[in-house]
């Protein structure tokens, strides 16, 4: 069952973070909803402009109608991950989307502030939630590049500002995490007296933290250990979600980690059978793996077994 981010929210709020994992393909799908419902946890699915662009919009969609037919236990909201003000407006025309992303943090205040307003005003007449960013994480993602010069921590009184001119329904904030494979150097953590200092601002207000995949080493170093060149690579530590989200992070976006064990799976599989060219096999082994990462995560974010208490408040 599809819902809007807003109802997530509310019920998780202070209590625990949604997860919001990016999808690409058939098998990805199915393995965040097996993982999903195993866990029973309600979740996001994103779909950013590379997935958009990967097949076909539509043949994504399609994916994730079957997969809701399939699974119609599962609650989840369809997301588009770091949309620009066209693609916005695309997917808000669609009538498909329960929320989209405007990111415009590579801009001025203002003009963050503008562009975010007018995708809310478009959004909103449709019934559909925005969330915006403020702030810039560093890293690597898809079309996204922000060199570490260039990241900067969300101010926390601007964060207060820019909700008030802008309407978003949530917050995207830049608290120390970063896009791809490489996210920290030594033991570096999140910046929970930023966040802190925000969550003072917006009591009660829905914020995200995106870059957070957790690069698990042992998914790392087996990718290596059979022929990837992955090196220096750290993620955030999965501990800190529930922190997080006892202070108002509702929604945590992991999207490296899947990749992650896509690589893992079918690398391992190719080694040990070379002379194998069936996809299929790999790709059902991916689907049991990704399943349980999924259900591993959900637990973590605190999720996990709310899904009765969510189907109740919402009166299904």
């Amino acid at each position: 069952m599809i819902v809007t981010t807003a109802q997530l929210f509310k019920h998780a709020y202070g209590k625990y973070a949604v997860g919001a994992y990016n999808i690409n393909n058939a098998e990805q799908a199915m393995g965040l909803f097996k993982g999903c419902i195993s866990s029973q946890a309600p979740f996001i699915i994103q779909i950013s402009k590379g997935a958009r662009k990967y097949t076909d919009k539509r043949m994504l969609e399609a994916v994730i109608r079957a997969a809701d037919g399939i699974f119609p236990e599962a609650i989840f909201a369809v997301h588009l991950d770091h949309g620009d003000e066209e693609t916005c407006y695309d997917c808000i025309d669609s009538g498909f989307y329960s929320s989209v992303m405007i990111d415009a943090s590579h801009d001025p205040f203002d003009k963050n502030v503008a562009i975010t307003k007018r995708v809310v005003d478009r959004a909103h007449a449709k019934g559909i939630s925005v969330e915006a960013e403020l702030g810039m994480l560093g890293g690597v993602e898809e079309d996204i590049k922000v060199e570490d010069g260039n990241a900067c921590l969300t101010d926390p009184d601007e964060a207060k500002k820019f909700v008030e001119l802008t309407g978003t329904d949530c917050l995207a904030c830049a608290i120390g995490t970063s896009h791809g494979a490489f996210k920290f150097k030594g033991k570096q953590s999140l910046h929970f007296d930023v966040l802190q200092k925000i969550k003072d601002r917006l009591p009660g207000f829905p914020l995200v933290m995106h870059g957070s995949s957790s690069v698990p080493k042992d998914e790392v170093d087996r990718i290596n250990a059979a022929g990837g060149k992955i090196a220096g690579s750290m993620g955030v530590d999965p501990n800190e979600y529930l922190p997080a989200a006892k202070l108002g992070v509702t929604k945590v976006n992991i999207d490296t980690d899947g990749r992650l064990v896509w690589t893992r799976v079918h690398r391992e599989f190719f080694r040990d059978k070379p002379g194998e060219f069936d996809f299929r096999p790999p790709g059902k082994i991916f689907i049991e793996e990704y399943a349980k990462f999924i259900a591993s995560r959900n637990v973590l974010l605190g999720s996990s077994g709310q899904l009765a208490d969510l189907k109740q408040s919402l009166g299904k």
